[in-house]
């Protein structure tokens, strides 16, 4: 039985583009069920690019060609094989109005809520009861757990590219707070709290002041933010005489506690809002 991982394997530039389109389509209707994802936990909890996933996605680009939708009084161009996804009622998805848009080929799980605008790209996963509130983003290829809360102007990144680099991940019961960027592969493992403002990227040092540790990136594997962890943004002085004589710091967010009761508290979503 040949299965759509086989047919995405088998397109190449020279496959027909009717065939290919066909085949595109089949394979977005996966990764909207929830049956392909750009990335999987393994059994001892790391995380694996499923590369011929991402394989598919750029295929959907390269076979595409610019294309005219409508919607009302309003228009888009795109590529013609990544249209805007539609839902209906059955969905059990709440989209608020007011701009929001969430591209074929991404899974949108029961009970999510979206708050306008905000955007959800095409392999992403954003899975039950998660709430994307305004202005954020949900990047190609991101994996989103449940019960995350992503803030206003929260913006996850995803990774396309390289097909076999980790997209972001924010597993299960994760809070992001508002104007947070999270990016370059970076996992944030269960239950933790980004606070407002922190910026995490492929470069970023984390200092963890209650283990005395501090995460990086590394060529294995990539920036990884612990269980519970509390995150707040943070700054620390760079050397050298100019920057000493003038006082300059560079950001360098921090784990200033784990979560605990109190921190539930201050973070639980009111149910009333959904």
């Amino acid at each position: 039985m040949i299965t759509i991982e086989d047919r995405v394997k088998a397109l190449t530039p020279n496959t027909d583009r009717v065939e290919a389109v066909k085949t595109i389509g089949l394979f977005l209707t996966e990764l909207e069920k929830g049956t392909a994802r750009a990335a999987q936990r393994d059994a001892d909890g790391n995380w694996q690019a499923q590369t011929w996933v991402k394989q598919g996605i750029l295929a959907a680009f390269r076979f595409g060609v610019l294309a005219e939708f409508a919607s009302g009084a309003l228009s888009f161009i795109d590529k013609d094989t990544i249209p805007a996804r539609r839902f209906k009622i059955a969905d059990g998805v709440r989209i608020v109005p007011g701009g929001t848009s969430v591209r074929r080929g991404a899974f949108v799980a029961k009970g999510v809520v979206m708050m306008p605008p905000a955007f959800v790209n095409v392999g992403a996963y954003v899975d039950d009861e998660t709430m994307v509130d305004s202005h954020a983003l949900v990047g190609s290829c991101a994996q989103i757990g449940k019960r995350v809360h992503l803030s206003a102007a929260a913006q996850i990144g995803g990774v396309l590219e390289p097909v076999g680099n980790v997209p972001v991940v924010i597993e299960d019961d994760v809070v992001v707070g508002g104007n947070c960027g999270i990016y370059e592969g970076t996992i944030v493992r269960a239950r933790a709290v980004i606070g407002a403002g922190v910026v995490l990227t492929g470069s970023t040092p984390v200092y963890d002041v209650v283990r005395g540790q501090i995460y990086r990136r590394t060529a294995e594997r990539p920036l990884e933010i612990p269980y519970g962890a509390v995150v707040i943004p943070g700054a620390r002085p760079m050397k050298g005489a100019f920057a000493e004589q003038h006082g300059l710091h560079v950001a360098a967010p921090m784990i200033v506690k784990y979560r605990d009761e109190k921190t539930d508290s201050s973070t639980a979503l009111e149910d009333a809002l959904r």
